[in-house]
């Protein structure tokens, strides 16, 4: 007998749904930072054993809209209520509620298995512990409830074995060598907009997109050149920095980051175009991979 399924984690932005992703898949797949609204696609990773596969998806915190490209991302939380075999609702210590209620209600009333994660136990004590538990067995009583660290990878086992026993019967969806469904440049893509992430304050980093525009890749090294976009004048202003140096460092961090996930010497080219208010323009969301419509 052979099991597969979809896993769907959601959450409030900031929750820990990229750590915990990481955690299950064993690999860096989707970026991390301190930051709100890091994840902006569904993002899909893929676990396999000998007798199952699981397909977890990471999706965007949950938010009310803005924007545009802010639609989009919810489009794709919404899309995860759609194909789940198992839902994760990841929650931390001292959240109390869901930012979007009609989310909520889906929760508490879909028809197949919700585990709830209670995460970052680690900085909380018994007590507060005891009465989170309570509150949220009150508030999901359709979930089962676990209470977890995914930064130090406490209970992330039990939850496994756990998502493992409530698959469905199924043949795999994917290659069983298969880690995710993205190509390569949706990872450089990433990488970039991670260090942008870590660099940079305020709005630079909600209102950056990347492409890749190349990448060549040889027996020794891969050769990239990506286009960093912004939405005005003033903003490459301040991400290429004085004389160069703050985009520099961008483009030093990605290219050690590149050569650990590739695995290969990256020569890496960075540039900076204004892509005026692309944020909530449909053609540009398309083009970029956010709206599905």
């Amino acid at each position: 007998m052979h099991k597969a399924g979809f896993v769907n984690i959601i959450g409030n932005p900031n929750v820990g749904k990229s750590t915990l992703m990481n955690a299950f898949v064993g690999e860096r797949i989707s970026i991390i930072t301190s930051k709100a609204q890091t994840t902006r696609h569904r993002i899909l990773g893929i676990v396999n054993g000998d007798d199952f596969q699981i397909l977890f998806s990471d999706t965007p915190g949950i938010i009310k809209p803005a924007y545009e490209l802010q639609s989009s991302m919810m489009d794709f939380v919404k899309s995860a209520f759609e194909d789940a075999d198992v839902l994760v609702y990841m929650v931390e210590i001292g959240e109390k509620e869901l930012k979007d209620e009609a989310f909520f209600n889906k929760i508490i009333h879909c028809n197949i298995p919700v585990l709830l994660l209670l995460n970052k136990i680690d900085k909380s004590n018994q007590e507060q512990l005891e009465e989170q538990v309570n509150f949220w067995k009150e508030k999901v009583p359709n979930a089962e409830i676990f209470p977890i660290s995914a930064l130090e990878n406490f209970n992330i086992t039990t939850v496994f074995d756990r998502i493992v026993a409530l698959l469905p019967e199924s043949a795999p969806y994917y290659p069983k060598d298969a880690l995710t469904d993205k190509p390569e440049r949706f990872f450089v893509n990433e990488i970039i907009r991670e260090k942008i992430l870590l660099n940079y304050d305020k709005e630079i980093p909600y209102a950056v997109e990347i492409e890749t525009e190349e990448f060549k890749e040889d027996d020794t090294i891969i050769r990239i050149k990506a286009v960093i976009m912004v939405e005005r004048d003033t903003q490459k202003g301040i991400l290429i920095g004085h004389k160069g140096t703050a985009l520099k460092k961008v483009g030093v961090q990605s290219r050690e980051e590149l050569e650990k996930f590739f695995q290969k010497k990256i020569h890496l080219e960075l540039f900076v175009k204004v892509n005026k208010n692309w944020r909530n323009n449909a053609y540009q969301l398309k083009r970029f991979g956010y709206n599905q419509k």
